[in-house]
């Protein structure tokens, strides 16, 4: 895939996975640090001598020092899997995309090598991306972001469909690891994302609850945006 000019106020969607499919969270503090990182790292200053260590350090933590704060990217959906990850991103300044996507990936392989006493690559090579270009991609590919952890309780729902849909939507709104919860209303990592750009298409959180639960309509058509 050829490598984006990202520009300005434009959305992309942004993922990678761990070398060999091997996976990049093992434990809840593997997943908890990530998302730490997708918070303090999206800053335009060096951030790493904002930091104090604490006892939270030793579990995959830091504690964060305020301080005035220039975005380099509006995070609006993530979501973490085991082996990979999904971001839908919006570029706030120049060259941010690349810089945060950078820090993101340097910082989560230092961290796991370092907790795991290991070596080497942790991402199969750098990030890939794609553009969107229409507001109707990008709420579909909210949705396609989101629904990624029914995988974890119904391997073959894309072939098949969902078999217990009551179910795959409970399991969604507490899967922590993911920004959806906090776009249907549920406090989970507010200060990490932007909610700003959904809103503008859905009026209330239960509207947008409603969209996720139509997705089996309208898979096929954000289907090639998948990392496969």
């Amino acid at each position: 895939m050829p490598r984006l000019q990202f520009e300005n106020n434009n959305f992309y969607h942004v993922f990678n996975r761990g070398v060999e499919k091997r996976k990049i969270f093992l434990d809840k503090f593997d997943f908890l640090r990530f998302v730490h990182y997708l918070f303090v790292l999206n800053d335009k200053e060096q951030v790493l001598s904002t930091y104090r260590r604490t006892k939270a350090h030793e579990r995959g933590l830091t504690s964060f020092i305020d301080k005035p704060r220039e975005v380099l990217v509006d995070v609006v959906c993530f979501c973490l899997m085991p082996n990979h990850y999904h971001l839908l991103l919006r570029q706030r300044v120049e060259g941010g995309i690349s810089k945060f996507m950078q820090k993101l990936g340097t910082g989560h392989t230092m961290y796991f090598n370092e907790r795991y006493e290991r070596s080497g690559v942790l991402f199969q090579g750098s990030f890939k991306a794609v553009h969107v270009e229409t507001d109707a991609q990008l709420t579909h590919l909210s949705r396609y972001i989101h629904l990624n952890p029914v995988d974890m309780i119904e391997s073959k729902w894309k072939e098949r469909g969902v078999r217990n849909k009551k179910k795959v939507f409970k399991f969604l709104e507490n899967y922590r690891w993911s920004s959806y919860p906090d776009h249907i209303g549920k406090k989970n990592f507010p200060s990490v994302i932007n909610k700003t750009f959904l809103e503008q298409h859905f009026k209330t959180p239960q509207d947008y609850k409603g969209f996720i639960k139509e997705y089996l309509d309208d898979f096929e058509t954000i289907q090639y945006l998948t990392i496969d």
